[in-house]
């Protein structure tokens, strides 16, 4: 009887380690680019997941169209998913 308790506290501290180390940090990575995601505006230069560089063109739900370079035909539709850093406008323009 006493080893079926031990076994049970092994079981629920292995559960209790994976959530603080595995599935929580996820989440919280998750809030975050979802975060970072939401404040994308029009304007904001990007970094997309395969190392571009551009700047947003248009938002709609579940796109965006981003320039790259100077060439004006360069112009891309990608999933938001694609993005990996946001820098604001506002925030390049006032060096």
């Amino acid at each position: 009887m006493a080893q079926t308790g031990v076994l049970i506290v092994y079981v629920v501290a292995l559960v209790a380690l994976m959530y603080f180390f595995a599935i929580r940090p996820q989440k919280k990575q998750q809030k975050e680019q979802q975060a970072l995601l939401d404040s994308m505006e029009i304007g904001d230069y990007v970094l997309t997941t395969s190392g571009f560089y551009g700047v947003i063109l248009d938002i709609t739900e579940d796109d965006v169209i981003v320039e790259f370079g100077n060439n004006k035909n360069c112009r891309i539709t990608m999933q938001k998913k694609a993005i990996a850093q946001v820098e604001k406008a506002s925030a390049s323009t006032e060096n």
